[in-house]
C-alpha cells in the first residue's frame, strides 16, 4: 500500500513553448441540432456589454479595443448634464482623482436627482395635487345643501347659524329655518346703492331700489318694493341679532332651483330675482337685461333655469352679470369643480389601486402559504416512466459528428466511434444499458482505463426515472470567506445531517482565498480542510488553473481541490469536495492571494457543470474535479440536476432540502426556489430585534405572494437552490438552466464601466442572478417554500446593518430598473408581474419620502381628525399597509410574540424608511462590501480602481474533456515505461520497497518483486502494456495532439494520483442497473456469517472442477482494512479479474487481482494459483506478489441477521463479480432489503445509518450475478 500520497507533477523537458488556447477546428466536432431557443423567439439584449470575444462563451482572447475606451450613450450624455457644475478638476480638488470614481460620482448625482424627481411627484400627488386643483377643499367642505341642515338660514349665499338668534318683533328665525332650512332671507335686510358698487349701469336691474325705506325720493316703481325691517348687513348686525357666518356657501342643485320662483342661475350662481319682479312686474321695452330675465323665468320654468348661455351671447348682458351675482346671489350650485373633480378621482383611484394591491398580495399570499406550496412538498410520483437520460446532452453541445445518440464521450465510452449500440438481448443474460461485465464498459475495447467506466452510466438515451429514484443527485454550494470554524462546521453539519441520502448530495465548499477572518488563529482554508476526512487516494492535491472572474492580472486564478467525506455527529458519511482559492505565484505576498469574490466562487461550479453539459472545453481545475466528483458519487457529474446555495453562516433544518428538490420535482417549470430565512440570533441586540419583522414578512408576504406568478425578483443567496438542467414536458430532452451560456456568459462578467453595472454586478450577486434567469426564462418560475427553512445570522451592530442594506438597496434598485423592461412576464397591465416590479421600484425610491408624509399624515389626523370618508382614505391606506402582514403573521405562524416583533418594526421604521435608504442612494457609488465580512489586517477600499496589468492573454489551458482524458492515459503510460527503463537499469523496486509508487500514486502499487504495477495502478487488463497492443480506448488516439504521447505537455497539468487504484476501494455504485429494480424477489436467506464467508471463499456453487483448487493449508493473512473478530484461516476465494486467466502475458491472469473497470469472478485455470486482493503470499513459482487491500465485513454469530439469496443454477463458467463489504458497525447485522440497495439507505432499528456504497456495491453485484446464473 502506497504511503506517500504526495502530487509531484511530471517535469516539462520540452523546448517547446507552452501552447496558448487555439480555436477549435477540423470536422470531429459540430454542434448538435440548432442554435434554436425554444424558450423564447429573440434573446434579451445583454444586462452588461458582452465580452470582448467573438468565440465561445469561455474564450478569453483579448480585446482589440484599447482598455476603457467607450461609446457615448444617452446615460453617460445625462450625467454629464446633470453635473455640468462639477468639473474634473474641482472634483480632483475634493479628492476624487481617479477617472472612474469621477464617473461613477457623476452617475451617483445623476441617480439621486432622479430619486428626488421621483419622491418629489410623489410628495406631490399625495399632497400637493389636492391643493393645486382644488384649492379651497373638496366640495363638500365648500358648500351646505338646501334643506340639509336645521336652524340655518343664508345671507348674500352664506350659511348663517340661527340657532341662538334672538327673536325679533316681526321676524322669527326659528320659524323661516322650520318652514325651509337655509332659504334665502337676504330680503329682509336693508340695502342701499351704495351697499353694490359693482352695479353702475343706468338699466333697472341695477337701479331698481330693494327696500322700500331706502327708495330715493321721487322715484316711482311699477309696483310697491318690499318693507326690509331688519338692520343694514354687518358684522355688528350679526352679532345684535346672534346669528353666526358658518363660512360655507349655501349650496343648491338643479332640481331644487327648478320649481323655485324668480330664481335663475349664471354661471354656477343662484340669483334670488325676487325683489327685481316685485318692483317691476311688467316688461321693460328695450332693456336688453330686462328681456334676458324675464326670457328664462317665462320659458324654462320646469328646468334648472340656467341663463349662463344666454347672458354670455350679448356684450350688455354680459357686462350685467357681475352686478346680478352680488346684488341677487342666493347661493350656488352645490357642484364639484373640474379641479376638485380630477383631484377625487385621482384620490379614488389611488385608493383603489393600492388597496386592491395590498388586499390581492395578502390574499395569494395566504393561498400559497396554505395551498399552493403544500403541494410542492409532497414526494415525487410517476417514477415508473421512461425519461431522457442524463447521459444525453442537450442541443447546442460540442459531440463527435459519430454520435449518433447525444450522449456524453465519457457516457459513449462502449460505442467507440460510430457504432450503435450494444443491443438490450446480449448473451448471459445483461441488463440494458450495461456491457457484458455489467459495468457500462467492455473490457474488449480497453475502456477499463477511461475515468467514466466506473459507474453505470446509462449508453442510452432513455433512463427509467426508478433508478434516479426520489431523490435527484444534489450539490450543496458553501462559499466561505473569513467565517470561523463555528460558521463553517456548523452550516456544513446543518447540510450533512439533512435526511437526504448521502448518496445524493455532494457538499461543495469554496473558499475564496487564503484569508483568516478578524479574530481567528487559523485561516478559512485550513478550516475548512481540517474537517474533511479526505479520500488518501488523491494524495495532497496540486494546484490547478482556471479563468476567474476579475480584470487584468486576476483573471488567472489557481485552485486545489480537496476531496473526501465529511462525517457528522449523527453518523452521517457525506462526499465532500472543497477547493480552495490559492492564487497565483505572483499573489504570495498579497493580503488575500487568490480571492476573487462570491461571484468568482459561485462561477467556479457554474462553469464546471456548464462544460460538462455542453461538453465544452475544460479547465485543469474542471477536469479535475470532474474525476473527483466522480469517484466519489459514482456518477458522472453531468447526473446532477440541481444545486443549492447556502453562506457559511446558514444552518438548515434537517428536512429543507428534501422538501426543496421534491419541489424541483413537482414542476419542471421551476427553475430557482429559496426557502424561509430565520434570525439566530434575533434577541442578541436592538439590531437584530428590528430585522425578525422584515425577515417574515420579506419571505411569507412579498415573496409568497411573487411565488403565484412565479417570479420572485429575489432567491436569496444564503438559502437557495437552482435548477442545473430540466427535462422538457415531453421527457424527451434537456432544458440547460443555470449553466445556459447566456447567464454563464452575462453572471461571470468582469469588464464593467457604468455605475449600474457595477451596482448590479459587485453588490448583489444573489438578486442579479435572479435577474437574469427571469429575463432569459420569463416563462419559468422562481418561487418560495415556506417548508424549507434555515437560520442565520443577522447583523447585530448598526454599523454592520447599514453596510449590509447600502448593498441590498442599491442592488434592488438597479436590479429593479432591469426587471421592469422585461415584458412578456407573467400576466397583463395592472394584474402582472410586470407591474407589481414596477410598483415596488416606485416604493423602494420614494421610501423617504414615503415615511415623512407617513410622519405628517399622522400629525395632521391628530391635530385635525378627518370629517369625511375623503379625509380618511391616506389613513386607511396606511392601516391596510400596515395591519394585513401583522394579521399574516398571526395566521400562519399563531405565535403572538410576532406581534411584539412587529412592534419593534413599526418603532424602527424611520430607520427603515429614511435612514437607511438615504445613505445608501448617498453610497451608490461605493461597491465595497464594507463591514459585513471583516479581514484581518484589511483595509476598506470603495472599489473603483484595478492598478493591475493589462490582460492581453491566458496561459490556462482549456480542452475538452476527451483530450484531457487522451493525456491522462499518455501520462500512465509514461509512468510505466519510465518505471520499467529504471527496472532493467537498477533493478526490481527502485520506486520504493512498500510497494508504493515514488510520485504519490501514479503507479499505483509496485510489487518488490517486479509485479506488473501498472495493471494495479492503471487498472488495465493485463500486466504491462499488452492491453495497449490488443485494444485501445477511443480517447487513447494521438491524432490532434500538438505533441506527441511521449512529449505531452499537458501531462503537468493533471492530477498525479490515481482514483483506480486497487489498494483502496472501488468507487460505489451511483446507480442501481436495471436488473436491481427489477430482480425477482424468490430466494431463500442466510446469515450475515454466511455472506461474510461467501466474501472470503467464493459462492456455495462453485464451477466444475473448482473445489480441487482449495489449498485449506494456506496461510491466512487478513487485510488492513479489515476487521476481523474470527482468525481461523480461510481458503482461497474466487477473485475479481478483468477477464479469463490465461490472458497474461504468463497465463497467470491481468496485473491486479481487484481491478478497476469491467471485472468479474472467474474460477483460476487448472494448476494456476488462485489469488485474492488481500493476500500478499509469496507464490509457488517465485512470481511476483500482490500488495493490493480490500475490505470485509467480519464474522457475525451465528444465525444474526440474514441476507437476501438468489436462486441460480451452478455450472456455469464465469460467475458474477463480487467486491468487498464494508464493516458493520451496528453490532447485529440488519436485514438488507431492495430499498436499500436502490436508495443505499438501511433502517436498523430504531435509528438510520447509511450504508457504505461498498457494502451496497457489493450486494447488487451478487444479485445481479445470481440473476445471471
Amino acid at each position: 500500500m502506497p504511503t506517500r500520497f504526495d502530487d509531484a507533477p511530471l517535469p516539462f523537458t520540452s523546448s517547446k513553448p507552452l501552447p496558448t488556447r487555439q480555436p477549435t477546428r477540423g470536422a470531429t466536432v459540430k454542434r448538435h441540432k440548432t442554435l434554436t431557443r425554444p424558450e423564447r423567439s429573440v434573446a434579451p439584449a445583454p444586462l452588461i456589454a458582452p465580452p470582448p470575444t467573438t468565440s465561445a462563451a469561455f474564450s478569453d482572447q483579448p480585446s482589440s479595443a484599447p482598455r476603457g475606451v467607450r461609446g457615448w450613450d444617452w446615460w453617460l450624455i445625462s450625467s454629464y448634464a446633470t453635473t455640468w457644475w462639477a468639473p474634473p478638476a474641482l472634483l480632483r480638488l475634493f479628492g476624487i482623482r481617479e477617472k472612474q470614481s469621477r464617473q461613477a460620482w457623476r452617475e451617483k448625482i445623476t441617480l439621486c436627482w432622479i430619486t428626488l424627481l421621483l419622491g418629489a411627484i410623489v410628495g406631490f400627488a399625495t399632497m400637493g395635487l389636492q391643493k393645486v386643483l382644488c384649492p379651497s377643499g373638496s366640495s363638500t367642505n365648500l358648500y351646505e345643501r338646501l334643506g340639509s341642515d336645521d336652524l340655518t338660514l343664508s345671507v348674500s349665499g352664506w350659511v348663517f347659524n340661527v340657532s341662538t338668534s334672538v327673536t325679533q318683533t316681526n321676524v322669527n328665525f326659528y320659524s323661516l329655518s322650520s318652514q325651509m332650512p337655509g332659504q334665502d332671507v337676504t330680503n329682509l335686510f336693508t340695502r342701499t346703492y351704495t351697499d353694490y358698487p359693482l352695479c353702475t349701469s343706468s338699466l333697472r336691474y341695477s337701479t331698481t331700489p330693494l327696500c322700500n325705506s331706502t327708495k330715493p325720493t321721487g322715484t316711482k316703481e311699477n309696483a310697491t318694493l318690499q318693507a326690509c325691517p331688519l338692520p343694514t348687513m354687518s358684522s355688528a348686525t350679526y352679532t345684535t341679532l346672534s346669528i353666526q357666518n358658518s363660512t360655507l356657501y349655501e349650496g343648491y342643485s338643479w332640481d331644487q332651483v327648478a320649481p323655485l320662483k324668480s330664481y335663475l342661475v349664471i354661471d354656477g350662481y343662484v340669483l334670488n330675482m325676487s325683489p327685481y319682479i316685485a318692483a317691476n312686474p311688467n316688461p321693460i321695452a328695450g332693456d336688453e337685461v330686462d328681456s334676458a330675465i324675464r326670457q328664462v323665468l317665462n320659458n324654462q320654468s320646469s328646468s334648472g333655469k340656467d341663463a349662463t348661455a344666454l347672458f354670455y351671447n350679448r356684450q350688455v348682458t354680459k357686462d350685467a352679470i357681475p352686478c346680478l351675482t352680488t346684488r341677487y346671489l342666493a347661493g350656488r350650485i352645490d357642484k364639484v369643480t373640474p379641479g376638485c373633480f380630477v383631484a377625487d378621482l385621482f384620490l379614488y383611484t389611488s385608493l383603489v389601486v393600492i388597496l386592491g394591491v395590498v388586499l390581492v398580495r395578502f390574499a395569494m399570499a395566504c393561498v400559497f402559504n396554505w395551498f399552493m406550496s403544500a403541494k410542492l412538498v409532497r414526494p415525487p410520483k410517476d417514477l415508473s416512466r421512461t425519461a431522457i437520460s442524463p447521459a444525453v446532452m442537450p442541443e447546442g453541445a460540442n459531440m463527435s459528428v459519430h454520435n449518433r445518440n447525444s450522449t456524453a464521450p465519457w457516457a459513449n465510452a462502449n460505442t467507440a466511434g460510430g457504432k450503435k449500440l450494444r443491443s438490450n438481448k446480449t448473451g448471459g443474460g445483461v441488463p440494458k444499458g450495461l456491457g457484458p461485465n455489467g459495468t457500462g464498459a467492455t473490457a474488449a475495447n480497453g475502456l477499463s482505463n477511461s475515468s467514466s467506466a466506473s459507474t453505470l452510466v446509462p449508453t442510452e438515451p432513455l433512463i427509467s426515472l426508478t433508478r434516479i429514484g426520489a431523490e435527484l443527485f444534489a450539490v450543496c454550494l458553501v462559499t466561505c470567506y473569513s467565517e470561523g470554524e463555528d460558521s463553517v462546521r456548523g452550516t456544513i453539519e446543518s447540510i450533512a445531517a439533512t435526511n437526504y441520502s448521502d448518496s445524493r448530495k455532494l457538499i461543495w465548499v469554496v473558499c475564496d482565498g487564503m484569508i483568516t477572518g478578524a479574530g481567528e488563529k487559523r485561516s478559512t482554508p485550513d478550516i475548512c480542510v481540517s474537517m474533511l476526512d479526505a479520500d488518501p487516494r488523491f494524495g495532497n492535491p496540486m494546484p490547478m488553473g482556471f479563468i476567474a472572474v476579475g480584470s487584468g492580472a486576476k483573471r488567472e486564478n489557481r485552485a486545489m481541490v480537496y476531496a473526501g467525506h465529511y462525517v457528522s455527529k449523527n453518523g452521517h458519511r457525506t462526499p465532500t469536495i472543497i477547493v480552495v482559492k490559492c492564487g497565483m505565484p505572483g499573489e504570495a505576498r498579497d493580503k488575500k492571494p487568490g480571492n476573487r469574490g462570491k461571484r468568482d466562487s459561485q462561477m467556479i461550479l457554474m462553469n464546471f457543470f456548464s462544460r460538462v453539459t455542453y461538453n465544452d472545453r475544460m479547465s485543469p481545475l474542471d477536469y479535475d474535479l470532474f474525476r473527483k466528483v466522480q469517484t466519489l458519487m459514482g456518477v458522472t457529474p453531468d447526473f446532477f440536476e440541481v444545486v443549492l446555495m447556502v453562506d457559511a453562516d446558514t444552518k438548515i433544518y434537517p428536512d429543507s432540502l428534501k422538501h426543496l428538490v421534491n419541489a424541483m420535482q413537482a414542476d419542471n417549470m421551476v427553475m430557482g426556489v429559496c426557502g424561509e430565512t430565520r434570525i439566530a440570533n434575533k434577541r442578541q441586540s436592538w439590531v437584530t430585534a428590528i430585522q425578525v419583522y422584515e425577515y417574515f414578512i420579506s419571505h411569507h408576504h412579498a415573496k409568497a405572494f411573487e411565488s403565484v406568478f412565479g417570479g420572485v425578483t429575489c432567491l436569496p443567496g444564503c438559502f437557495s437552490m437552482y435548477r442545473i438542467k430540466a427535462r422538457k414536458d415531453a421527457d424527451d430532452d434537456w432544458v440547460p438552466i443555470l449553466v445556459k451560456p447566456e447567464i454563464v456568459r452575462e453572471y461571470s462578467q468582469s469588464e464593467v464601466h457604468t455605475l449600474h453595472q457595477k451596482n448590479l454586478l459587485l453588490l448583489g450577486e444573489d438578486r442579479f442572478l435572479s435577474t437574469i434567469m427571469l429575463r432569459t426564462f420569463p416563462n419559468r418560475k422562481n418561487i418560495f417554500l415556506p417548508q424549507a427553512k434555515c437560520r442565520t445570522l443577522a447583523p447585530d451592530t448598526f454599523s454592520v446593518l447599514l453596510s449590509q442594506r447600502r448593498r441590498w438597496i442599491n442592488s434592488t434598485v438597479h436590479n429593479l430598473m432591469e426587471l421592469v423592461r422585461v415584458r412578456n412576464l407573467c400576466g397583463t397591465f395592472c394584474f402582472s408581474m410586470q407591474f407589481v416590479v414596477f410598483m415596488d421600484l416606485i416604493g423602494t425610491v420614494v421610501l423617504p419620502v414615503a415615511i415623512c408624509l407617513t410622519g405628517a399624515l399622522i400629525v395632521n389626523s391628530i391635530i385635525t381628525p378627518p370629517k369625511s370618508f375623503t379625509e380618511a382614505i391616506p389613513l386607511m391606506l396606511l392601516a391596510a399597509v400596515l395591519g394585513l402582514p401583522a394579521i399574516l403573521i398571526l395566521i400562519t405562524t399563531r405565535k403572538v410574540i410576532y406581534v411584539a416583533w412587529m412592534v419593534c418594526y413599526l418603532i424602527a421604521l424611520p430607520i427603515w424608511n429614511f435612514v437607511l435608504p438615504v445613505y445608501s442612494f448617498w453610497h451608490f457609488d461605493d461597491f465595497s462590501w464594507g463591514e459585513t465580512r471583516r479581514v484581518e489586517g484589511e483595509m476598506r477600499s470603495k472599489g473603483h480602481d484595478d492598478k493591475t496589468a493589462v490582460f492581453d492573454g491566458t496561459t490556462i489551458p482549456l480542452r475538452r474533456w476527451e483530450d484531457w482524458e487522451k493525456s491522462r492515459l499518455r501520462k500512465l503510460r509514461r509512468e510505466e515505461k519510465r518505471r520499467r527503463e529504471f527496472e532493467r537499469q537498477f533493478g526490481a523496486g527502485f520506486h520504493g520497497e512498500d510497494g508504493g509508487s515514488s510520485d504519490g500514486g501514479h503507479g499505483g502499487g509496485y510489487g518488490a518483486a517486479g509485479a506488473a504495477g501498472l495493471g494495479a495502478g492503471m487498472g488495465m487488463g493485463a500486466a504491462g502494456l499488452a492491453p495497449w497492443t490488443r485494444a485501445r480506448s477511443e480517447y487513447d488516439s494521438d491524432a490532434g495532439s500538438v505533441f506527441s504521447s511521449d512529449e505531452d505537455v499537458w501531462g503537468a497539468e493533471i492530477g498525479g494520483y490515481n482514483e483506480h487504484n486497487p489498494a483502496f476501494p472501488p468507487p460505489p455504485i451511483g446507480l442501481p442497473p436495471d436488473s436491481l429494480t427489477n430482480y425477482h424477489p424468490g430466494g431463500n436467506t442466510l446469515g450475515m456469517d454466511e455472506m461474510a464467508s461467501i466474501l472470503e471463499q467464493g459462492f456455495d456453487d462453485p464451477p466444475p472442477g473448482a473445489a480441487g483448487l482449495r489449498a485449506p493449508d494456506r496461510s491466512y493473512t487478513p487485510s488492513p482494512l479489515q476487521r476481523q473478530v474470527d482468525k481461523t484461516p480461510s481458503p482461497v476465494r474466487y477473485q475479481l479479474s478483468d477477464g479469463a486467466y490465461g490472458s497474461g502475458p504468463n497465463g497467470n491472469g491481468n496485473g491486479n487481482g481487484y481491478a478497476y473497470g469491467a471485472g468479474s469472478y472467474a474460477a483460476p485455470p487448472p494448476g494456476g494459483r488462485a489469488r485474492t486482493p488481500d493476500l500478499d503470499t509469496p507464490q509457488p513459482d517465485g512470481g511476483n506478489s500482490i500488495n493490493s487491500i480490500s475490505s470485509s465485513i467480519e464474522s457475525r454469530p451465528l444465525g444474526v441477521g440474514h441476507a437476501k439469496k438468489r436462486s441460480g443454477g451452478a455450472g456455469q463458467e464465469r460467475y458474477g463479480p463480487l467486491g468487498p463489504l464494508a464493516d458493520d458497525d451496528t453490532g447485529w447485522g440488519g436485514v438488507i432489503r431492495e430499498e436499500d440497495l436502490v436508495g443505499s439507505v438501511a433502517s436498523v432499528r430504531s435509528g438510520r445509518m447509511e450504508v457504505v456504497q461498498v457494502q451496497v456495491q457489493v450486494i447488487g453485484m451478487v444479485k445481479l450475478w445470481r440473476t445471471q446464473v
